[in-house]
């Protein structure tokens, strides 16, 4: 069996009253496309958000690599390995498609100077950036203005900028959101890709484009985990249907 790449032990996180995840054990391992899936408001983003180190778990422990990360910042887990996207895509749109990845890949340059000097003196982050641009099938428009690229390109342009931060495991938050069929079925073969190479934990609400791509499922409802299984587990699973998909017939 594979090491796991990410765990989690029982982690917690509370607002107030309110538990926004609750006692939540999870596993990733190399090259598995982990996917989290439950309606609205189950915590799916809560946990992603904990898991990159943009909030702090109430009680509980993340590890990456076997390295606890419970209260690393977002920088600290981003430079032990994890690349994330957003719901909304996160890029500089008044900067071309290089010079995004390039921005994203100069990150990792260990000196507090490394956004002074040129950046185009550092040949190794050019070629980070147009291997990133590459893998994601967009070396042919790599001068272009961000802003002017579609909205599948742009969802595109944020995973690569991810992939230029060298990451060994990725945290995809709803990669198909507002995306088309068209636009849907290239985002489906790159993360295929992706995982030949990356553990890939997606939070999606597109069913179809979980049914194909993970190799393990987990299911929250209201901050806790409801069941974890393959995609066929929780597509006959009773109470998946009961509480997420709102039928009892999953024949």
């Amino acid at each position: 069996m594979s090491p796991v790449q990410l765990r989690t032990q029982r982690l917690c996180k509370r607002f107030g009253g309110l538990a926004a995840v609750s006692d939540i054990s999870i596993e990733v391992r190399p090259r598995e496309i982990h996917a989290f899936i439950g309606p609205n408001g189950a915590g799916k983003s809560t946990l992603i958000n904990l898991l990159s180190g943009e909030l702090k778990p109430t009680s509980g422990g993340i590890y990456i690599n076997d390295r606890e990360t419970t209260n690393c910042s977002a920088s600290q887990v981003s430079q032990a390995g994890i690349g994330r996207t957003y719901q909304k895509t996160n890029i500089f749109l008044p900067f071309t498609v290089f010079e995004n990845a390039r921005l994203a890949a100069q990150s990792r340059l260990p000196t507090s100077m490394r956004f002074v000097r040129d950046a185009s003196r550092y040949e190794h982050l050019n070629e980070g950036a147009r291997a990133a641009l590459s893998a994601v099938g967009l070396s042919h428009c790599a001068n272009r203005i961000a802003s002017k690229l579609s909205h599948g390109e742009q969802r595109q342009l944020e995973i690569a900028m991810c992939l230029a931060t060298a990451p060994s495991l990725l945290l995809l938050d709803e990669p198909f959101a507002g995306m088309g069929a068209d636009e849907s079925g290239l985002m489906v073969e790159l993360l295929k890709s992706l995982a030949r190479d990356h553990g890939i934990l997606l939070v999606e609400h597109d069913m179809d484009a979980v049914f194909q791509l993970a190799d393990r499922v987990t299911v929250l409802v209201n901050g806790q985990l409801l069941e974890s299984g393959t995609p066929s587990d929780i597509r006959n699973s009773a109470a998946v249907h009961s509480a997420y998909l709102g039928t009892d017939d999953h024949a």
